[in-house]
This record gives C-alpha cells, sequence and structure tokens, in this order.
C-alpha cells in the first residue's frame, strides 16, 4: 500500500469530526454505529437500522439531521398507511380548474421512516422510485426530490407482533443496515443519571450544511484503491455467489455500494487509500441484508462465513 495522502479541506474534515463527536454526545455508547452512519450519509446510500425499540434509532436520526442543517421528516408506519401519505397526492383545486400537486414529507433532506416494517408491503414500495431515483412520479408527473436526499429507516425485528419484512428490492436500496444493540454498563449509567436526550437534541449546532455535505461526498470519490485491493473486494463478490449455502449473491451494485462506502470509512479514518480491513469493517452491515440464505441461515452469518474464507493476498 501507498503512504498516507493527506486530506486537501483540513477545516472541512475538522467540521466533519466535530459532527461526529456532536452526536456521539447524544448516543452514548455507538461510537463505531455512529461512524457507519456518516459514512453511509457520505457515501450517498440510505440507512436501515434495525433493533427493538428504545435504543435510539430515533435519536440517531434527529442527531444526523441537526449536524448536517438538513430539513427532517418523520414518518411512523402503520399498517394503515398510504404511498401518497408519504409521497404527496394532486388535488383539483376549483380556483384555478386544475390539479396541483401537495408533497408530502418525502420531500426532505431526511426522511425517517419509522418502523418501516409495519406498514404494508405496497407502502413500504412507495419509497422505491425515490430512493433509487431521487424522484417521485404521480398522475403521470415527475417531481424531483431535494439534494442530498437520505433515508434513515428503521425496522423491528421479524419476530415482534404486526411487521411485515421488507421485499428484496427494498432492502437493496439501503446501503447499510445497522443494528445499535444495548448500551454497555458504563454508556446506560450516564443515561440514567445524564440529561434527557430529548432535551439534548434541541441544543445541536450544525457542523456542515448540505453544500459541506456534497464536498465530503466528492472528497469521498478521490480516495485511492489498489488493484489488489480491488482484487480483493471482487473475490468477496464472487465467493458470495458460488458459496452453497447462499441462493442469492451480491449484485454489482452492492459492490459499488461497497467501493463507495469503503473509501468514506477510509477518509473518516483521516487516510487517503482504502485498506482491506475497511472493506472488512463494512461488509457484514452492507452484505448481510442482501444475501438469501439457501438452508435458512442468517444474513450475518453468511457475510462472517464470507470473510473467513476469502483470503486477503
Amino acid at each position: 500500500m501507498s503512504a498516507i495522502t493527506p486530506l486537501r479541506d483540513e477545516n472541512l474534515q475538522k467540521r466533519l469530526h466535530a459532527a461526529i463527536a456532536q452526536v456521539n454526545k447524544v448516543l452514548l455508547g455507538k461510537a463505531r454505529q455512529v461512524k457507519l452512519a456518516f459514512t453511509c450519509l457520505i457515501a450517498g446510500g440510505h440507512l436501515l437500522l434495525e433493533d427493538v425499540p428504545g435504543v435510539g434509532k430515533t435519536t440517531l436520526a434527529h442527531a444526523l439531521a441537526a449536524s448536517f442543517a438538513l430539513d427532517f421528516q418523520r414518518v411512523q408506519f402503520t399498517s394503515d398507511l398510504l404511498p401518497s401519505d408519504i409521497i404527496g397526492v394532486s388535488m383539483y383545486e376549483r380556483e384555478t380548474a386544475q390539479f396541483r400537486f401537495h408533497p408530502g414529507p418525502v420531500f426532505a433532506g431526511l426522511l425517517l421512516a419509522d418502523e418501516i416494517n409495519r406498514a404494508t408491503p405496497k407502502t413500504q414500495s412507495a419509497l422505491l422510485e425515490a430512493m433509487a431515483e431521487k424522484q417521485v412520479t404521480v398522475d403521470g408527473q415527475t417531481h424531483a426530490l431535494p439534494d442530498p436526499f437520505f433515508v434513515v429507516a428503521t425496522q423491528n425485528p421479524l419476530d415482534l407482533a404486526g411487521t411485515f419484512p421488507l421485499p428484496d428490492s427494498q432492502l437493496d436500496r439501503f446501503m447499510l443496515r445497522v443494528s445499535l444493540d444495548y448500551p454497555d454498563a458504563s454508556a446506560e449509567r450516564e443515561l440514567l443519571t445524564g440529561s434527557d436526550r430529548r432535551d439534548l437534541l434541541t441544543h445541536l449546532v450544525p457542523q456542515l450544511d448540505a453544500a459541506g455535505l456534497a464536498a465530503l461526498n466528492r472528497q469521498s470519490k478521490t480516495i485511492t484503491t489498489s488493484p489488489a485491493l480491488l482484487d480483493y473486494l471482487q473475490a468477496l463478490l464472487a465467493a458470495s455467489r458460488r458459496h452453497p449455502e447462499i441462493r442469492v449473491g451480491l449484485s454489482p451494485r452492492a459492490g459499488l455500494s461497497l467501493l463507495a462506502s469503503a473509501r468514506a470509512w477510509a477518509m473518516l479514518s483521516d487516510r487517503g487509500h482504502v485498506l482491506p480491513e475497511d472493506l472488512q469493517a463494512l461488509f457484514v452491515p452492507l452484505a448481510a441484508h442482501r444475501l438469501v440464505a439457501a438452508r435458512g441461515a442468517s444474513g450475518d452469518t453468511l457475510a462472517r462465513t464470507l470473510l473467513n474464507e476469502v483470503a486477503v493476498d
């Protein structure tokens, strides 16, 4: 590997680390998960947070939006939620004798799709075009979404009552799936004795804005990757497609997402190039929800199996 390449905009990098530190003060003891969330945001992906209620999923979404000064909208997904409740609806106005489109909450910089798997598949799929194309189509008219447009969806484990599994096409639109898990003892004690997290959210100061996020995205694309690194990435993809325990492996889109997120992860680590360790750190959050098992094994188990079986040359 080559020597570390210095990053160009030190002020931008300084503000980025200030934003991360700010979110870590709100979401205690979750430095790795916070870094994964920032990685996903900078790489231009969407984030799926899967865990039991009450561990900070909504708090993380609020903190990200506040740190980047993003317009924030929250939709509580329920079984009676309709697609028009998300993307908007055209209504006839007698004054003009025309239909006028009224945008829904999807027109936001950061959309929190809370408990997305409590809605029906029809409503879940209403986000598909928005996440894939950054636009929505209503009555034959296409409407562009804001730039940036970032979806943070929360999901309860499927063994809880009243949930609908996300279809594979929807899961594939999420760059990373992250579990926050329960806090450790010291973090939980600070939660119990410290300030209310909702009060802390109201005092967060924007460290970056949409232009700064766009600059970070451009900067992440300049992070270099060696031919050997790309060989390792391709070996992981190939192994997922021929493994006897995997019925559906990783697509080329998943490979592009892994590369983009690895570049963002390396940048967050103050490096100008990607290491195999970056791919390894991101592989389970990126691959587990995309892999379809042949015999019922979990995606997390399959992803870790691939990491163990594919050697770094």
